[in-house]
């Protein structure tokens, strides 16, 4: 049912046969990573705001983890606080996270404590690094609830062709309700249907510069 696949980048992702898709693009999976989530979405969040305190991130689809392996070294790199949620309805052993292979793009200390504290972040918030708080939500998005709002959040649900549950309009509202007033929302797809939701919900919508393999992908930031 899952496989290992390599993408074109030479970093490998997993083939969901149940679902008919890859975790990743096909184009990329660290590329695609590091571009939509950590660059287009972290980082750009972080050049406009100052945030000594610390950032949180919500992500819909944590997946394989890797856009919280990359978001947690790029944090640690620049010596900022992160806390992050990631809402998966069927998490991943850690056998097979361990297959994909992104160990090597990572700093030891950030992979090795997230392959041993990974169970126990599917069940309460776990300290993976000093400055760095991981917790999973192992349920479907229309069941997570949250007494939280994010700065950030990385929508990065399976492709509306293959889940379009994930991108109508009821389940879109229900993951903006939990960002920020000047928070960002990025994803790496880009529709009409999903610029207008986003929009009707309060936040500023722009089309920004794709990963390989898509021309555009869409950023928003909740009005303040």
């Amino acid at each position: 049912m899952l496989e290992i696949v390599k993408t074109a980048d030479g970093s490998n992702t997993i083939y969901n046969a149940e679902v008919g898709e890859n975790y990743h693009s096909k184009h990329g999976a660290l590329q695609e990573s590091r571009h939509v989530f950590v660059n287009s979405g972290l980082e750009y969040f972080l050049e406009r705001n100052n945030t000594k305190k610390g950032v949180s991130i919500l992500e819909v689809g944590f997946g394989t983890g890797l856009n919280f392996l990359l978001s947690a070294d790029f944090c640690a790199e620049k010596n900022i606080g992160l806390n992050y949620t990631g809402i998966e309805a069927y998490p991943l052993t850690n056998e097979m996270i361990g297959q994909t292979g992104y160990d090597q793009y990572l700093s030891p200390a950030t992979w090795e404590n997230f392959i041993e504290k990974y169970p126990d972040s599917l069940r309460s918030e776990i300290a993976i690094t000093p400055n760095c708080t991981l917790q999973i939500a192992p349920c479907k998005l229309s069941d997570f609830r949250s007494g939280k709002q994010f700065d950030i959040i990385y929508f990065d649900a399976f492709a509306a062709a293959y889940q379009p549950e994930m991108w109508d309009e009821k389940a879109i509202a229900h993951t903006i309700q939990f960002l920020k007033p000047g928070g960002v929302f990025v994803t790496y797809a880009i529709t009409g249907n999903l610029k207008r939701a986003v929009k009707a919900l309060g936040c500023k919508v722009e089309k920004a510069p794709g990963a390989p393999g898509k021309r555009e992908m869409l950023r928003a930031t909740k009005i303040l």
